[in-house]
């Protein structure tokens, strides 16, 4: 277990979050067995493995969750942050990528995916920290947004 400051982080994440030329994201319905988020939307994500840097465990997942067959580009990078919904035990390391296209192939840990417009987006049933996470990378204005998911230093 990885300590900084007081508080002991328990694992570290690389969250992936992908936007269309339509300023839609894409999301991922987790399996209902999932640990996190059961039954829940989701961006393709993934605990960081002993060794591995956040960039790297970023793109292993994104291939082992969507596929290898994607045209992707790095928009922007944010963190590492602490979790605010799950008592500040997880690191978090943010990635927006630009999509161009490819096939996606979802991993038997996801059960559906969809593009989300902006206007869309409070209809999913999405995981604890994902407003959060489109919040800290500025993808869409906090209009569309859950307030109540934003911890109360954003609100």
């Amino acid at each position: 277990m990885i300590t900084v400051g007081e508080k002991p982080i328990k694992a570290r994440f690389s969250i992936n979050i992908l936007e269309n030329n339509k300023n839609e994201i894409l999301l991922l319905k987790r399996h209902p067995n999932a640990e996190l988020g059961p039954g829940l939307w989701g961006f393709p994500a993934g605990h960081i493995k002993e060794g591995e840097s956040p960039e790297h465990c970023a793109l292993r997942e994104l291939h082992e969750e969507i596929g290898k067959d994607i045209n992707i580009h790095l928009l922007k990078q944010f963190g590492p942050v602490r979790d605010s919904f799950y008592g500040g035990i997880y690191q978090i390391f943010l990635f927006h990528y630009r999509w161009h296209g490819g096939n996606i192939i979802l991993n038997p840990e996801h059960t559906d995916y969809m593009w989300v417009r902006q206007e869309d987006y409070k209809n999913y049933a999405v995981m604890d920290g994902m407003d959060e996470d489109l919040y800290y990378l500025e993808i869409w204005p906090r209009q569309y947004l859950d307030e109540d998911k934003l911890p109360p230093a954003y609100k």
